[in-house]
């Protein structure tokens, strides 16, 4: 079998590295730069002030400057990926590839540095003299057996992290792959036999790690294209194959396989063939590991096993070994204790979170990543996917932890559950708002009905809601189908609450309810009642009328307003508030919320003013300071329309208003609300910073807005939350994902209307 042929063209990769701008990073200030007091903090004089401090002591480099959050890549092209030897600058497009994924996967900026030597010496010495400017230094793509020795040389040399992940990168995600492989087959691994194939960088590296893990020496053969690395050998040795030299009768691949246990190869193409296969031990693991092609395909060894675990670095068989699992998070952990090095005790740790991570159930990015199908722990999945958003903080915990237990760190972390809300927060930066919500959820611990009980997306939300004590779940469903879509799902049987809204003794109650209250709106009791038997959002509403729950979450089978109303037919509005949509927006650090977003389509003054009074409640009830902007087309009457109108209207309509105490101004232009310095252009305004919640003069506005921001660009929108009704209802958009409804579902218990009640 061949590679598959990319999907793109030469040139259309061409252009995606020239187009519009060349390259694949940049360089972006984090302090303010558009005063003369700003340039003055910055540069002269005010940057003197931090010289005289890091002069003092050094190590204030890491609380004045971008050293704590720095890494270089640093090659001097001698190994570019499977390419060869082509020089340092052909390599700069590998290693700005390589700070893109440090920024994506772990936030940690990069830049490459390229050095234009092949003398192990002189390049030691130049990487040596300038290293100090960051805080770690990730080797990549320098040849054997110089990657070695460089990396040697500079780890004792310099007083920050070196890694050449091309060494250790691999070894660390084989080694969790091969955790979880004997876990399955029920192996120990210090009774394993294993043949290595490839006794270069990556090779070296796999076979040391996992004799750290505790395979025996002895029970390691390494290969290379001569043959089995044995004692005695001195064809084609070095220091550093003599150091898995062993005593066996074994001298070729061939016979290093036969009766192993496991298979580890880093070599090349068509170096395994399928009788070689069939003869290694039951149940064997083969990491076929050699790029762009195995060692042997997965298809030619079940052509001879059935019972094989296996693994490749490719992305389109199952368990990829992919370093991107874990440079990102190690110096992730690495950094923020500020490690003086990586020892082996952190990338063992490294290998144990991943294998932990794979054993735990999936978040739906997962199962995007698998073209919908969710994977779950077993022989075609032992290595989590480098998409699966917890990585970021379940393994930088395990290598921190690991660095202070051997003396490495130099911050140590006091608070590790909140060193990984802290890790949250980087990669989404919903994360906080979330925090704060669950945290509370946990406490008062409320029972929500999930409406669609039956929909597999619903069930798994149920689950994963309960799962991380969230409260308690409720689905609506017929129970044989339920359990089937449970069954289907993995969830377990009898781990959620199931009511047959048709079954349920509470029926007669719901109908006399409903009917006192629809009796003059055209509906005769037969009609209540059948709304109440086969209506799972009208049922679901009873049950929070009837104080049997204390709130909902629904929406994914139904358009938005057929939900909302099948709420209202039973839930009254909370007297004296408006029902709004209200989504929050949250954008490089910066929150914004937006109302609304849901429920009225084209507001009047007095509606603009009750969204205003609701969305400002809510909005410091979950722990904002609301500075209210009425957005329009025009910004303090120029140029002037009739949404414009309607919006000086609410705003005349707070002025006259008893006990409004948030600060709130319009008509106004987005611009102009968002602008720190608006009061510059406008000192009347009433406005004491930037407006963080916007008033929309229309629904559309507040609609196309807030999908625009999600869309194009990397905001995080959360919402709409449904706000005003008298007991919580979240209404999920149509196909919303398992973390839609999670989050929906929270918001739910959380309750933003009686959050201090």
């Amino acid at each position: 079998m061949t590679s598959k042929r990319p999907s793109f063209t030469d040139q259309e990769a061409l252009d995606f590295h020239s187009k519009p701008t060349a390259g694949k990073i940049s360089m972006a200030p984090t302090k303010p730069m558009g005063t003369q007091r700003d340039l003055s903090l910055a540069y002269s004089p005010g940057v003197a002030i931090p010289v005289l401090a890091i002069a003092e002591d050094e190590d204030k480099a890491y609380d004045y400057t971008s050293k704590g959050n720095m890494v270089a890549v640093i090659s001097n092209g001698t190994a570019i990926l499977g390419l060869g030897d082509l020089g340092p600058m052909a390599s700069k497009p590998v290693m700005e590839g390589k700070s893109v994924l440090f920024k994506r996967f772990a936030d940690i900026d990069s830049i490459d540095v390229e050095v234009n030597t092949k003398d192990a010496d002189d390049f030691i010495r130049t990487v040596r003299n300038i290293g100090d400017t960051w805080g770690g230094i990730n080797l990549e793509d320098i040849g054997s057996p110089d990657c070695f020795i460089i990396e040697s040389r500079l780890r004792e040399e310099l007083d920050i992290p070196v890694f050449h992940d091309d060494q250790h990168g691999t070894a660390i995600i084989a080694a969790a792959g091969l955790i979880n492989a004997c876990h399955i087959t029920g192996r120990d691994l210090k009774d394993v036999k294993v043949a290595v194939s490839g006794a270069g960088a990556a090779g070296l590296s796999c076979a040391g790690l996992i004799r750290h893990l505790g395979v025996p020496a002895e029970n390691i053969l390494m290969c290379d294209s001569t043959g089995v690395v044995y004692e005695g050998r001195t064809e084609r040795m070095d220091q550093f194959k003599s150091a898995f030299a062993v005593k066996t009768t074994k001298r070729t691949l061939t016979e290093a396989m036969d009766g192993a246990d496991i298979f580890l190869g880093l070599s090349a193409k068509g170096a395994v063939t399928a009788d070689m296969v069939k003869n290694m031990a039951p149940n064997p693991i083969i990491f076929a590991m050699a790029n762009p092609d195995p060692e042997i395909t997965p298809e030619e060894i079940k052509t001879v096993r059935d019972d094989a675990i296996i693994a490749t670095g490719r992305s389109d068989y199952p368990n990829q070994v992919n370093n991107v699992l874990g440079f990102p998070y190690i110096f992730r952990g690495a950094l923020d204790v500020r490690a003086r090095s990586i020892n082996e005790e952190m990338k063992v740790a490294a290998a144990y979170a991943l294998a932990e991570l794979a054993r735990e159930d999936v978040p739906d990015e997962v199962a995007a990543a698998y073209h919908g199908s969710r994977p779950t722990f077993g022989r075609e999945y032992i290595i989590p996917t480098p998409f699966d958003p917890r990585l970021i903080s379940h393994v930088p915990p395990f290598v921190a932890q690991a660095a202070m237990d051997t003396g490495v760190a130099r911050k140590p972390i006091a608070d590790m559950d909140a060193y990984r809300a802290q890790l949250k927060r980087r990669s989404d930066p919903a994360a906080a708002f979330l925090e704060g919500v669950q945290a509370r959820c946990k406490e008062v611990q409320r029972r929500i009905v999930f409406a669609e009980g039956e929909e597999p997306a619903v069930v798994r939300a149920a689950y994963s809601f309960k799962n991380q004590g969230l409260g308690h779940p409720i689905l609506i469903g017929r129970e044989a189908q339920v359990e089937q879509t449970m069954e289907m799902m993995g969830v377990p049987a009898g781990s959620l609450e199931i009511l047959n809204a048709r079954l349920s003794d509470n029926n007669p109650v719901y109908t006399d309810m409903l009917y006192a209250r629809l009796q003059r709106e055209g509906y005769l009791k037969r009609d209540v009642q059948r709304l109440v038997n086969n209506d799972r959002n009208v049922f679901g509403s009873c049950m929070l009328k009837n104080g049997d729950a204390d709130g909902m979450v629904t929406g994914v089978t139904r358009n938005y307003d057929v939900a909302l109303k099948d709420a209202q037919m039973v839930l009254d509005p909370i007297p004296g508030q408006a029902v709004i949509g209200m989504s929050m927006v949250i954008n490089r650090g910066k929150t914004v919320f937006i109302a609304d977003t849901s429920v009225t389509e084209l507001p009047g003054g007095p509606e603009l003013a009750d969204i205003a009074v609701e969305a400002a409640r809510a909005v410091q009830s979950v722990g904002f300071v609301p500075r209210v902007a009425f957005l329009s087309y025009s910004t303090f009457g120029n140029p002037m329309g009739e949404r414009g109108e309607k919006v000086r209207e609410a705003v005349a309509m707070l002025d006259k208003m008893d006990g409004i105490e948030f600060e709130y101004e319009g008509d106004m232009a987005a611009d102009v609300a968002l602008n720190p310095n608006h009061w510059m252009l406008y000192p009347f305004s009433r406005l004491s910073g930037p407006a963080n919640v916007l008033v929309m003069p229309a629904i559309h506005a507040a609609s196309i807005s807030t999908k625009l921001l999600e869309s194009m660009s990397r905001a995080t929108v959360i919402g709409p939350m449904l706000l005003g009704l008298e007991k919580p209802v979240q209404i999920a958009s149509l196909g919303a994902t398992v973390g839609d409804i999670v989050n929906l579902a929270t918001i739910a218990a959380y309750d933003v209307d009686n959050v201090h009640g």
